[in-house]
């Protein structure tokens, strides 16, 4: 049989060289496998001394350990009590500055983390003193080395220490080659440089963990029980697309849980009154900024129990939060970021200034509207309440010639919204607001630019002009206009917003084109310094969802074949005795016991008592979702769990992710999750999603289908 060639360029790659830490003896049995090269090459490793295998050099082993314990061996750090001005103490962190005063005084930062900011300072009088060796030891570090130092407390100064520098141990070095300056933007695959050089980013994932302690904390005095459910759960049509994890078990497969929400109504029949956990779950959907296919949500049911018992447990478990924020945090500024710091750790880090901001106490019981009235009044079924307006219908006093410009809708309903920018005389003036508002309608978003029903339509209230700038309206529609309360006080300046919608009954979904233009022109305003900004938090329930809404093709639903899919999901009871009986006869119309936990235009929150009678998950499963007996079967489960005497009970999901995010000043949730998915939902750290090999999908009895032909490859 012919010998293998093995190119020279090869055999460079396979062989390690003298320096490698991979070194080691010809006779080592790794090298073995290098005896079925042919025999030109074997003879190539044996008299090449650029190529030749590992002899046992015991130099080598003994440089490589000496190596090694300089930078793995170093003393603990010391406690928070050693820290007594004229104790030597050591600490560990990261060499974050160095000012080099001259050559025989420097000093330098020390990061701690979860610490006070230190100070070191090193000088020396002789030269060839102790003293000068760790000044020079000091000045060869390179910056944003982990280091070990050892030293003299000097001085204290509440929230910073000052060392006299004994000792400065590198335990590795920073390369030269990762360049770090001032407002420097790693990207995504260097999320671990992104978390160390961002103060805001590092600090809000230190404030995570200690939310969810008092989450747990007031939850476990409240009597409640932490129970984990499995991660590996199975397909069930709750709603939302889930993710697969395929089993070598031909043709089954485990689904990652959307929720926990059938294992915590079967553990309510198991007799536990009270339950939460902090669960990971998994959608499968479309991502966007508070939005990722694996979240943390805390999850909490309630034997025994109502919708108004849920809703003032969650007002409690808010109100001690905030309490322990405004105790153990203060908020700072970096730029135009804010974020929490614990008080114990504030330093005189001259990018950061200590705001006057706390986190508002809200009083309970919050607010509650309906979700025809949050539709209605704000376009929206999560409304942000610190928006100065309101929609107000005007389509009735306004002309046919105003709503055919703005519509091709035939009777349409009309909304309109009046806001009112603020001036200062100079750079805010009638003008430039005129201006700001022609670019903001020229660069809508598509949704709204592109909106069937048409695109919104701005005036600009103006006593200038004819007809105050409102001359489109004509005489009739303006004097109707002005003449309604919620217009009748009109000032130069105010921007009147109009938009059109179909003439139908608010049937489930999250807002009108009106209710997001609203929210739009909102935060657009306040970004050009137009309208204050609010650091408000501004909580309420919206509640009486319906209880089903139609299809909309998008989300899979409980693949039934009514029409129409469970609003929220399909274990959600009907509100009142009366939505039961509509069940039989409309059920489109029956309002379902769920309440959404809303702050500042972001659903925080759901919950819902649920249908805890066998017979009735039945019913409205097989009579009213229609669902298949294969359908129905998949919650075989639940409905024997239930029929097993299950007692009412209630629940409610804390978007755990989004709340860290309000309470710590961001926009995106990626923010506040130390290895977040992408917009594609890639881990762009780790390189995740990857490609399965032929031998994985081999193993898992899976092939892939070919897009063009619509026909499986077969592996």
């Amino acid at each position: 049989m012919a010998q293998p060639r093995v190119s020279m360029r090869r055999l460079c790659r396979l062989i390690p060289s003298q320096n490698s830490t991979l070194y080691a003896s010809r006779t080592n049995p790794r090298w073995q496998s290098l005896k079925c090269l042919p025999r030109n090459s074997q003879r190539l490793l044996h008299t090449s001394p650029t190529l030749a295998l590992p002899s046992g050099d015991k130099v080598t082993g003994q440089k490589l350990r000496e190596e090694w314990a300089q930078y793995s061996q170093f003393p603990s750090a010391s406690k928070a009590a050693d820290f007594v001005e004229g104790n030597k103490v050591t600490v560990h962190g990261f060499l974050l500055r160095r000012r080099v005063k001259s050559s025989r005084l420097v000093f330098a930062d020390i990061q701690v983390e979860n610490g006070p900011s230190v100070q070191v300072t090193s000088t020396f009088k002789e030269d060839g003193s102790p003293e000068q060796l760790v000044t020079k030891a000091l000045r060869a570090v390179p910056l944003y080395s982990p280091v070990c130092v050892t030293g003299t407390v000097a001085q204290l100064h509440g929230n910073r220490i000052d060392l006299d520098l004994d000792a400065i141990q590198p335990l590795n070095a920073f390369p030269k080659d990762i360049i770090v300056s001032e407002g420097v933007q790693f990207p995504a695959s260097a999320r671990h440089l992104q978390i160390r050089f961002s103060d805001p980013l590092r600090s809000r994932l230190l404030a995570r963990p200690k939310i969810g302690f008092q989450l747990r904390k007031t939850l476990n005095d409240l009597d409640f029980t932490e129970v984990e459910t499995p991660l590996l759960f199975k397909s069930t049509p709750e709603g939302a697309r889930e993710f697969l994890v395929p089993t070598r078990r031909r043709g089954l497969a485990y689904a990652l849980p959307q929720s926990p929400q059938q294992y915590k109504q079967i553990l309510m029949s198991s007799g536990i009154r009270g339950y939460y956990q902090f669960a990971r779950c998994f959608r499968d959907e479309d991502l966007r900024a508070d939005r990722q296919p694996e979240f943390t949500q805390l999850d909490l049911e309630m034997g025994f129990a109502t919708g108004e018992d849920v809703m003032r447990t969650v007002e409690t478990l808010v109100s001690q939060l905030l309490h322990a924020l405004n105790a153990q945090f203060s908020l700072v500024r970096q730029g135009d970021d804010i974020y929490p710091v614990p008080k114990r750790d504030l330093t005189n880090n001259e990018s950061t200034e200590i705001s006057d901001l706390q986190w508002p106490e809200p009083t309970a019981p919050f607010l509650q509207l309906t979700y025809d009235e949050a539709m209605t009044k704000f376009g929206i079924d999560k409304p942000d309440l610190r928006i100065p307006f309101e929609l107000h219908r005007v389509d009735h006093v306004l002309p046919a010639q105003f709503i055919s410009m703005i519509t091709h809708t035939k009777q349409p309903i009309v909304e309109a919204f009046r806001i009112r920018p603020q001036f200062d005389g100079e750079t805010a003036t009638p003008g430039t607001i005129a201006e700001f508002v022609d670019k903001l309608m020229d660069q809508l978003p598509k949704p709204l630019a592109n909106n069937p029903d048409g695109a919104p339509a701005a005036l600009m209230f103006n006593s200038k002009k004819p007809l105050c700038g409102l001359s489109s309206l004509g005489f009739e529609g303006f004097d109707a206009l002005t003449s309604m309360e919620a217009f009748s006080d009109l000032e130069d300046g105010d921007v009147l917003v109009f938009q059109a919608r179909k003439n139908a009954p608010f049937q489930g979904e999250g807002s009108t084109a009106l209710g997001v233009t609203r929210t739009h022109f909102y935060r657009s305003f306040v970004s050009a310094g137009l309208l204050p900004q609010s650091f408000d938090l501004k909580f309420l329930w919206v509640v009486n969802f319906p209880m089903f809404t139609p299809d909309d093709g998008i989300d899979p639903g409980q693949g039934g074949q009514a029409g129409f899919k469970a609003t929220h999901h399909p274990f959600t009871a009907p509100l009142t005795e009366a939505d039961v009986e509509l069940l039989a006869t409309d059920p489109l119309k029956a309002r379902a016991d769920h309440y959404d936990l809303v702050v500042n235009g972001v659903e925080l929150g759901g919950g819902s008592r649920r249908i805890h009678l066998s017979s009735m998950q039945e019913y409205v499963m097989r009579s009213i979702l229609k669902m298949t007996d294969a359908g129905l079967a998949q919650f075989s489960h639940l409905l024997e769990a239930l029929r097993a005497g299950c007692p009412p009970h209630a629940g409610f999901a804390l978007g755990f992710d989004r709340l860290v995010a309000i309470l710590t000043h961001t926009d995106s949730v990626r923010d506040v999750i130390a290895f977040p998915k992408s917009m594609k939902g890639e881990d762009l750290t780790v390189k995740s999603p990857s490609k399965m090999t032929a031998q994985q999908l081999e193993t898992y009895h899976l092939a892939i289908a070919k897009k063009e032909e619509g026909t499986k490859q077969e592996v």
